[in-house]
């Protein structure tokens, strides 16, 4: 698959991540193993991303936002695995008054908005890149049509 593909992947598998956990449901099990399932492809889908990107030249911003989106996809992975098991269920913080399971739930929950926001960043940075947009300025106030597509000439031999 090539590399744009799987950029733009990893946004919509994360936007089927958060359609699995707004899912009402009586009996939770099998969307609870399939978000386990969905979370490894996105931490996965995050890494090969990024050594893909790593083994290119484009700018080092792009590369360092796609490490952390690896990052916070693992960080989300191992507050996962908290959850799973209750960590902290029973235990509530004084002055806040919600359980470390309930403050677990919630940078659970941020590390998802960041990891779709950053994977959004990166498919569009490297869209931009290797479109060479970057070096096509426009006047302010002007917005070019898309480019049409260059026909394919197609040459038989006879």
């Amino acid at each position: 698959m090539k590399t744009w593909a799987l950029l733009y992947a990893l946004i919509w598998i994360a936007f089927l991540e958060f359609l699995l956990v707004m899912t009402p449901a009586a009996d939770r099990g099998p969307f609870v193993l399939l978000h386990i399932a969905v979370g490894v492809i996105i931490v996965a889908l995050s890494f090969v991303n990024f050594q893909r990107l790593r083994a290119t030249q484009v700018p080092g911003r792009v590369k360092r936002i796609a490490r952390s989106t690896v990052q916070l996809s693992v960080a989300a992975g191992v507050l996962g695995v908290l959850l799973a098991f209750k960590v902290g269920s029973t235990w509530i913080l004084p002055i806040v008054g919600i359980t470390v399971y309930g403050l677990l739930d919630f940078l659970h929950v941020v590390n998802a908005f960041a990891i779709i926001t950053q994977a959004a960043a990166v498919a569009i940075a490297h869209d931009m890149w290797e479109d060479r947009e970057f070096e096509k300025e426009t006047e302010p106030g002007f917005i070019p049509e898309l480019p049409k597509p260059q026909p394919k000439i197609v040459i038989q031999n006879q």
